[in-house]
């Protein structure tokens, strides 16, 4: 095991394996809730979860061996989000054109992670602003959540009101939002997969949806999706907005976790090697998920579960992985999971992302507006991109008038355009 250099890291096997069953657990989430968000989008939900385990296994184990790091890698929450909801429901893209999309912002942000691009863009934006777009896409995925479990409906004169409490399946999704806190104020490990797994049992018992017959199957094929995405159909100017809206996200989101859980536990101490190897792993992942036929691949930061167990290596990701093959599995157990045992998930991981809020500098009154517009917006139009495109305008019109020139950079500027043209070809 001198490969995964465990003596110089201060590890061994039976730690590292430990360390990966932990964080398999954590997020072991992943894989109902991301089929289940996907499958709005018309994709088949019994493809979907094949690719969403198949995509977790092949990512997290890669980056094992290629950055020997203790990241786990699977779609990203939030993205996904935007994907179904946004690009296909609310826009009207075909998903094989959405997964066109994933592809092309995947091969950029793999492309850049081989120049000095990347580190420009990081050392562009204020480390504000990119907290500010964690709790904004924080605050509309807990929207959507809330909304897909009727506790949130529309209305005609106040757009949104609170949905109808003596329905059954709502109260089943209130059920497993109280759940979902508790197991997580308590520090349970895989609270999430624990509370998802207690909400179905509640809905089998009360006869709200019928339990699986079998907890064990083959895979289901991946063939309906696989390979579907549309590339040409993604090259038109109006789908810029949205690529950039991927790769930024993706590349904030990624950064934001391996400052969280690398540098934390010291995994990048020695220089920035291991840190560049993982981003182009998290890259290359991207590009393969639109070809599986899932949305954007990133690292998660339920790894930091694995790393407190004392996974300090690559070989951590590779048990992860490995115990993601019994995922494969597992179809009829997933499919028996009634959908308002999932979203109260997405509430609480938006709760988590939104908590970025508290690291961030209010003082500043361009920080202050900015972040605030990020925040509401983003649920508000229902869209990353334009929470991200109102922020950054403001941002940059701000230090403008204020004439704080000495914050404005390429970086800005770029990102200001960019903003612009998401309104221009709206």
């Amino acid at each position: 095991m001198d490969f995964f250099k465990l003596k110089e890291k201060g590890s061994n096997v039976k730690t590292e394996a430990k360390a990966g069953f932990t964080t398999f657990l954590t997020m072991l989430y992943i894989i109902p809730v991301n089929a289940s968000i996907l499958s709005e989008a018309g994709m088949p939900l019994d493809a979907l979860i094949t690719a969403t385990a198949l995509i977790t296994i092949i990512s997290t184990v890669f980056n094992g061996f290629w950055s020997n790091t203790p990241i786990a890698m699977s779609t990203g929450m939030g993205l996904n989000a935007y994907f179904s909801f946004v690009l296909v429901q609310q826009l009207n893209v075909p998903w094989q054109s959405a997964l066109g999309i994933v592809f092309i912002s995947g091969m950029i942000f793999l492309i850049l992670s081989f120049t000095k691009f990347r580190s420009w863009m990081i050392n562009s934006i204020s480390e504000d602003l990119r907290r500010a777009i964690s709790a904004g896409i924080g605050a509309f995925i807990a929207f959507i959540g809330l909304q897909k479990m009727g506790i949130i409906t529309n209305n005609d004169a106040t757009l949104v009101s609170l949905g109808n409490l003596n329905d059954t399946n709502v109260l089943l999704g209130v059920f497993g939002l109280i759940v979902v806190m508790i197991f997580y104020v308590w520090k349970i490990k895989g609270a999430f997969i624990l509370a998802i797994l207690a909400t179905s049992i509640m809905a089998w018992i009360f006869g709200i949806i019928p339990p699986p017959n079998d907890l064990f199957s083959p895979p289901a094929s991946i063939s309906p999706i696989a390979f579907e995405l549309d590339i040409l159909s993604a090259c038109k100017v109006a789908f810029i907005p949205a690529i950039i809206t991927f790769f930024v996200t993706d590349l904030f989101d990624t950064l934001g976790t391996l400052a969280g859980v690398g540098f934390r536990a010291g995994l990048f101490k020695n220089g920035s090697k291991e840190l560049e190897k993982t981003l182009e792993a998290d890259a290359a992942a991207s590009v393969l998920s639109s070809l599986v036929g899932v949305s954007t691949t990133t690292s998660f930061v339920e790894s930091a579960s694995g790393v407190e167990e004392g996974g300090r290596s690559g070989l951590t990701a590779i048990f992860t992985g490995l115990f993601f093959i019994l995922t494969l599995f597992m179809l009829p157990l997933f499919k028996a999971i009634p959908a308002n045992a999932i979203y109260p998930v997405l509430v609480m991981v938006g709760v988590l992302m939104f908590g970025e809020l508290a690291n961030i500098n209010f003082k500043d009154k361009s920080i202050a507006i900015s972040t605030f517009l990020i925040v509401i917006l983003m649920p508000l139009t229902y869209s990353i991109t334009y929470g991200l495109a109102f922020g950054f305008i403001s941002y940059m019109l701000i230090k403008l008038f204020t004439k704080e020139f000495k914050d404005i950079n390429l970086g800005v500027i770029f990102l200001f355009i960019i903003s612009l043209m998401a309104f221009i070809v709206h």
